[in-house]
């Protein structure tokens, strides 16, 4: 457990915000800095075929100890933090032996992670949990999985005793914006299939994920002297307040779980001249994610019926899948994790991500790719936290699902 909570703990304190204005890959030159950092570590602990690109992508071996022919299998998890809250200067701390309880974060600024909002704590009760100080998120979304990931290969370096075919570990960028797959080279890369370590609590296991894409609203306005305005002022706020109105009231983040889908606004920004929304659309059944995107066009058009021509414009861009197309056909590669998890005392919970991963879009470029816990808890705000314990388990499925596609 010190091996990989020293990695986590050394690689949060690298600022890896992605960004989604800068056009670049990776995004923000603190993912290239972790990425070289990570290329000369795995190269240090003995991998072969460490590579590191001009647009941020890691990847390495681990070179099998047996002669058989078995499938090459890979291991992947992305570097950068969510856009979402800040993720520089993060001041991680260790709470050995939590004993249930509020855990103050930050005395100064009385920010404190509330049983009451966040129950889940108290199933970790007896273990060693990592948190913030309640300024920035800890980003545990991913680089638990990266340590996770490196500190397997360490271990499997160490002892060519275990007995495992060729294994390909890859760490990308920019998965947080939706960027993690576009310059990932499935070829290269080489694994028959691959498991990406991006799950939140111990024992998920999900290959089934939304389809998602994401919608830029604009609507533009007409600003007149508000003492003059009757029948020539078009207020655009306004016009984007009645947009959301028309939208489902329930079908948003706060009130949906499971299988429901949502729209999802996640930026609001205007005068009265011109104001611009962006929101999310997710939903697991590919034929109601097509009607949500048409529903958002309809509504468009009901502006522009009401206001004029040109007063709404939608752009609505596909962002990924549903991976459960591309891994169905595939069980096995599921099966294997599965089994890896019992095998390491760890109850699998399979359950679909409502979320996506570099895995998603994988899948859909030819390499079938489930989801794997990573341990984590309320990523991408201030209240994350992560179980060493948790981290230490997936160590343990990693080398598990190692063995295991060896031995059939």
């Amino acid at each position: 457990m010190e091996q990989v909570l020293d990695r986590f703990l050394k690689y949060v304190v690298v600022d890896t915000q992605s960004d989604t204005d800068t056009g670049l890959t990776p995004s923000t030159p603190g993912q290239m800095v972790f990425a070289e950092a990570l290329a000369e570590e795995l190269k240090a602990i003995g991998l072969e075929e460490v590579t590191l690109d001009e647009n941020g992508y890691v990847m390495a071996t681990v070179p099998a100890t047996i002669d058989e022919d078995v499938p090459v299998i890979g291991f992947i998890a992305h570097m950068d933090t969510s856009p979402d809250f800040s993720g520089k200067h993060v001041k991680p701390r260790v709470i050995n032996n939590y004993q249930g309880g509020d855990i103050k974060l930050n005395e100064a600024e009385n920010i404190v992670l509330k049983v009451a909002d966040f129950p889940e704590v108290e199933s970790y009760k007896g273990q060693d949990l990592v948190v913030t100080d309640g300024t920035t998120l800890l980003g545990a979304d991913d680089k638990a999985g990266v340590a996770e990931i490196v500190t397997a290969a360490e271990y499997l370096i160490k002892h060519p005793e275990i007995k495992h075919g060729k294994i390909r570990i890859g760490f990308t960028p920019d998965e947080e914006i939706g960027a993690g797959a576009d310059h990932f080279n499935v070829k290269k890369f080489g694994a028959v299939f691959a498991y990406t370590l991006d799950g939140s609590q111990i024992g998920e296991l999900e290959y089934e994920n939304f389809n998602a894409a994401g919608a830029k609203v604009t609507v533009n306005g007409r600003m007149v002297h508000p003492g003059y305005a009757k029948n020539k002022m078009r207020n655009s706020i306004r016009i984007a307040n009645q947009i959301m109105t028309m939208l489902p009231r329930h079908e948003t983040p706060e009130h949906t779980e499971g299988y429901e889908g949502f729209y999802h606004l996640m930026m609001f920004n205007g005068d009265v001249e011109k104001t611009e929304m962006m929101y999310i659309i997710r939903d697991f059944k590919r034929d109601r994610f097509e009607d949500r995107k048409i529903e958002m066009q309809h509504l468009i058009n009901k502006i522009n019926a009401e206001y004029g021509e040109g007063t709404a414009v939608v752009e609505i861009t596909d962002q990924y899948y549903n991976m459960r197309e591309k891994v169905e056909p595939v069980m096995h590669v599921v099966d294997y994790a599965k089994q890896a998890m019992e095998e390491v005392g760890v109850k699998p919970i399979v359950k679909p991500i409502r979320g996506g991963t570099d895995g998603s879009r994988l899948s859909y470029m030819g390499l079938p790719c489930p989801n794997i816990f990573a341990g984590g808890h309320n990523f991408h705000g201030r209240f994350e936290f992560v179980p060493v314990q948790s981290m230490q388990k997936a160590v343990d499925v990693i080398l598990k699902i190692s063995e295991l596609v060896a031995k059939k």
